[in-house]
């Protein structure tokens, strides 16, 4: 329900403005809004198009380590924490690592792998789902954990920087690692508190002080290095896994005796049909966020922000980076846009630039996800899911703005 009151305002707020325009002369604005749905709607399927061919190779590969043993492992492994950050699945589900394999791709910012494993983890909830067209605890902590989006190499980010001409293309890698883990942690409190999760007990709040004590290594690890040898590293490392996971599902498919070939064909053929089912689903919220952005009302969003911040006497220079802030949860193509615009004006190595690139990385696209991973298995009624995206998203921006002004102001 929340998505529906959403798209319809997307649509209203943007014939509103279009008649403001035509009120004041501006005869252009409706113009813009009808080219923004049409190009929303061709990129949303040629963003599900360019998926087809991800999914159908990351979900074969997902139906080899089934029938190998491989993902039963790993549920097995992360049971102790799974069963209370996710009470609702049966303990050893093979859902559980799905749900592992798609939170490292993520923190890897191995988003080719993440999609695949995601929507398969999403499909074996589904099954256990009493009310199929209504979202399950479950599937609600698993999207907050997507959408606030803890990555430790945001390889893309780095590379962009580079080559817009960035000093040093990696200086935001650290405040990106510090937002993004803020972002998380407070998905995971809030989601908890919703769901009335004892976030306290000892193998829970074990693993959360694992993970903070984990991206504390991390940073200071590549705090040592040089960019090259950073650059150098994270490439590496991405993609040695990346290859590491496909050949060890496929040696342990061949010692398990199975028909490994078989199985792929299998997996695959499960990731053409769900491509084909998620495209309705990208096409409503991307031609909504078009239609509302073409308007300007994102526009006269940030001028209020700016006022008012000004009223308050504080200091406005991460406004001109908001636009990032605010598109990101609702379109990553936008909102990447965004950010290479804002290094193109202000400069790759000024405060907006750089802010953009951590608004860019910190969290992940809210509503996207909700739709691609909801869609892709006929949820209708989302819960609290939105509500507790937006906030984990919130946690993320703002945190992204104070790691800002310490570290580039």
């Amino acid at each position: 329900m929340v998505l529906n009151y959403i798209w319809i305002a997307f649509f209203v707020i943007g014939f509103a403005f279009g008649v403001f325009g035509l009120c004041t002369g501006d005869t252009t604005l409706f113009q813009k809004m009808v080219d923004a749905t049409f190009d929303s709607s061709k990129t949303a399927f040629e963003t599900a198009l360019g998926l087809t061919g991800v999914l159908a190779l990351w979900l074969g590969i997902m139906k080899i380590g089934e029938r190998a043993g491989a993902v039963n492992v790993l549920a097995r492994m992360l049971s102790p924490v799974f069963t209370k950050l996710f009470p609702d699945i049966p303990k050893n589900h093979p859902v559980m690592g799905s749900i592992f394999m798609n939170i490292a791709s993520n923190m890897l910012g191995l988003d080719n792998a993440a999609t695949p494993t995601g929507l398969k983890a999403m499909s074996q909830m589904q099954e256990l789902n009493p009310k199929k067209d209504t979202a399950t605890n479950p599937m609600i902590m698993f999207l907050v954990l997507n959408t606030s989006g803890l990555t430790i190499i945001p390889t893309t980010i780095l590379a962009f920087r580079s080559s817009y001409g960035a000093a040093q293309p990696t200086d935001v890698f650290i405040p990106i690692l510090l937002a993004t883990t803020v972002a998380t942690l407070a998905g995971i409190i809030i989601t908890s508190l919703w769901q009335h999760i004892n976030i306290f007990q000892p193998v829970l709040l074990a693993t959360l002080a694992g993970l903070c004590a984990f991206v504390g290594i991390v940073i200071w690890g590549f705090g040592q290095m040089d960019k090259d040898t950073m650059a150098t590293v994270t490439s590496v490392a991405s993609n040695f896994i990346l290859l590491a996971i496909i050949v060890t599902f496929i040696v342990a498919g061949f010692f398990k005796k199975i028909n490994v070939y078989d199985a792929f064909i299998d997996g695959a053929k499960e990731g053409f049909s769900t491509a084909v089912r998620i495209i309705p689903y990208l096409v409503a919220i991307l031609v909504g966020v078009g239609v509302f952005r073409a308007s300007g009302a994102m526009d006269m969003l940030i001028n209020g922000i700016k006022w008012v911040v000004e009223q308050c006497g504080l200091n406005t220079d991460f406004v001109g980076a908001l636009p990032t802030a605010f598109m990101k949860p609702l379109s990553g193509s936008g909102a990447r846009g965004l950010m290479l615009e804002a290094m193109k004006n202000y400069g790759p190595d000024s405060f907006v630039g750089r802010l953009s690139c951590i608004f860019q990385g910190s969290t992940d696209t809210t509503f996207y996800v909700l739709a691609v991973y909801f869609g892709s298995v006929s949820i209708k009624y989302t819960r609290h899911a939105v509500a507790c995206g937006l906030l984990a998203d919130l946690a993320g921006v703002i945190a992204a703005i104070v790691v800002a002004y310490v570290f580039f102001h």
